[in-house]
């Protein structure tokens, strides 16, 4: 089946691309279709971004396409940084950027009240409008610093009880297994193998 992935973060390619049944999905990306002009992500919800970037790929290539938007969600921070949280350091900032700014901005706060979860929506669209889209979550705290060198994003920040380690400390097979990104894939693939695309 080919689909179209509708982002042009190469950390997620290299995610998604991995977590998806190589013998299933033929993916194109926007380094096979470079024309397509930048969809802007003002949406409210990650649901509503994720929404928007599949249905403007879906139609411009004129292919089932592919999206997902992510954000990290904190109790203390009143569920910040959310939809925000790729540019939560401001626009054009980096994963250290927005690591630095979550360390400062949890500085002193007390290990019970540093619970957060990441939230994944996926969407598949379609070129008639057609959208289907499924979410994914894995809970877990706000490490006091940075840990591990795998991953990316908030991934050196985000740790997990069960496990002891943060994403960012995990092999790269344990993260695909149980991320919220994966959760959510998943979800995506079982509504394919019902269904088709």
């Amino acid at each position: 089946m080919k689909i179209f992935l509708a982002t042009g973060n190469k950390n997620k390619i290299k995610e998604i691309s991995a977590i998806l049944p190589e013998n299933k999905f033929k993916v194109e990306t926007f380094s096979d279709r470079p024309d397509m002009p930048q969809t802007v992500e003002d949406g409210d919800t990650l649901r509503e971004n994720s929404e928007k970037k599949a249905l403007a790929c879906a139609r411009y290539f004129k292919m089932p396409a592919l999206a997902d938007d992510t954000g990290l969600e904190v109790e203390f921070l009143g569920g910040a940084p959310g939809v925000y949280s790729a540019r939560w350091a401001g626009e054009g900032c980096s994963y250290d950027d927005n690591n630095l700014k979550m360390l400062n901005e949890m500085s002193g706060v007390p290990k019970e009240k540093r619970k957060a979860r990441f939230v994944c929506c996926i969407t598949l669209a379609y070129p008639d409008g057609t959208l289907f889209s499924f979410e994914g979550s894995t809970e877990g705290y706000i490490s006091e610093e940075k840990l591990g060198k795998e991953g990316f994003g908030y991934d050196p920040l985000f740790y997990i009880p069960e496990y002891g380690l943060t994403y960012a400390q995990m092999p790269q097979e344990l993260k695909n297994k149980i991320s919220h990104r994966a959760k959510a894939l998943n979800l995506f693939a079982r509504h394919v193998e019902k269904y088709g695309i």
